[in-house]
């Protein structure tokens, strides 16, 4: 029994890594990822195609078998998603992890992918309205961002600002308000059929305060022209808020990102593992009286499915697994390794390499998983219970307390 629950963990545990957009650490994730994203491709292509009458009467066969076998990967996708939502919020129930997922932004949207097409077969009435929902397919394309910094810093840079966003929106709802009311104030008894009520002055204070001035809303007396123009100059004002807000968060971003490059250019880091035999030199020598080159150090040691943290005095034995780098640092070595558990509600957890905030004096070597050993990429997300070997040129203290309580 024991045995089929850890098999059935470690399924569950395959089949969440498979799902998960920018988890390429074997070849069925990095083929899920490829084919999920092209039948999302080919459905957009199909959808867009659909609207030529012409292409459509001539291919509509083709065009309907494309479109019904890319929603059907796009149900099968949501279901996989839903059975391994307790992976994705680790420390929730299934029942609370599952309603995560249902009305979560992106679970929302892959359900609506794939929904709409099966509708009109319990409600034909609601075809046109049904279709009219398929759009929502496209926006699965930001799954794409997972691969693609250009693409993420768009919703970082909306996720850092938002308080300031929020903020300058809110003033320019008031502002509109504002001004529509103060136009049906001076323009109602000249143009009673345009400016009706308070509200009827919002559509022309809208295009006003954009700056989008369409014509076909405009104050006819003076007053109202006075107040059209000093609405027109506040307008561009307001509307360069936000603007800024946004191109300050996009400078601030790619800053980030590109230090974040050169520090990897700085430190490149080469792994290589070693099976160390019976009759291997090395065994029954300790770590310290091995010679290693200057510029490589044992990381760690795999040793009967156990992680060995390699001090000076361990020995090593035969059928070893030595993992072994070199990094390109001028003339020291790195001065000390950490073993770290991630526990149950550390901030890392969920949370992809690449986006870990750590210092530049400290990297990961070794993730340990399910009594698996992962080479970390940037692309590795970090789950709880994850068991990382961290290597410092620094008192990293900090970062152990952090992450074991």
């Amino acid at each position: 029994m024991e045995k089929q629950l850890r098999h059935y963990t470690h399924f569950k545990d395959r089949l969440f890594d498979m799902v998960s957009v920018g988890v390429v650490n074997d070849r069925l994730n990095q083929g899920y990822d490829i084919v999920s994203t092209l039948l999302l491709i080919i459905n957009i292509i199909v959808s867009v195609a659909m609207t030529f009458e012409p292409f459509y009467a001539a291919h509509h066969t083709l065009l309907s078998w494309l479109e019904a076998l890319t929603v059907l990967f796009f149900a099968i996708d949501y279901a996989l998603r839903l059975i391994t939502s307790d992976r994705l919020f680790p420390g929730c129930s299934r029942a609370k992890a599952a309603a995560k997922y249902i009305f979560s932004g992106y679970g929302i949207i892959d359900l609506l992918s794939f929904l709409p097409y099966y509708l009109p077969i319990f409600f034909p009435a609601g075809a046109v309205v049904f279709r009219m929902f398929r759009v929502i397919r496209i926006f699965r394309l930001f799954r794409i961002n997972a691969y693609y910094d250009s693409l993420s810093i768009i919703g970082s840079v909306l996720s850092a600002k938002k308080t300031q966003i929020m903020a300058s929106v809110f003033i320019i709802v008031l502002l509109i308000l504002a001004s529509s009311l103060c136009m049906y104030s001076v323009e109602h008894e000249a143009q009673p059929d345009v400016f009706a009520n308070a509200f009827s002055g919002v559509w022309w204070a809208t295009s006003t305060l954009l700056t989008v001035g369409y014509g076909d809303i405009y104050p006819v007396t003076f007053a109202g022209q006075v107040i059209g123009i000093i609405i027109a100059f506040l307008g561009v004002g307001l509307v360069a808020i936000p603007t800024g807000i946004i191109s300050a968060g996009f400078v601030e971003e790619y800053q980030k990102v590109k230090k974040l490059t050169d520090i990897e250019k700085e430190r490149s880091v080469h792994f290589i593992e070693v099976l160390v035999k019976e009759n291997d030199r090395w065994v029954g020598k300790k770590i310290k009286n091995l010679g290693i080159p200057h510029g490589a150090l044992i990381a760690t040691i795999i040793r009967e499915n156990d992680t060995v943290i390699p001090r000076g005095d361990v020995e090593i034995l035969a059928n070893d697994r030595l993992i072994i780098c070199a990094e390109a640092v001028q003339d020291e070595y790195l001065s000390d390794l950490k073993e770290i558990e991630l526990k149950k509600n550390h901030k890392w957890n969920g949370m992809k390499i690449s986006e870990l905030d750590i210092s530049r004096q400290s990297y990961l070597v070794l993730i340990e998983r399910d009594n698996k050993m992962i080479v970390p990429n940037g692309n590795v997300v970090l789950r709880e219970g994850d068991k990382i070997l961290l290597y410092t040129k620094e008192n990293i203290s900090k970062y152990v307390d952090e992450i074991s309580f």
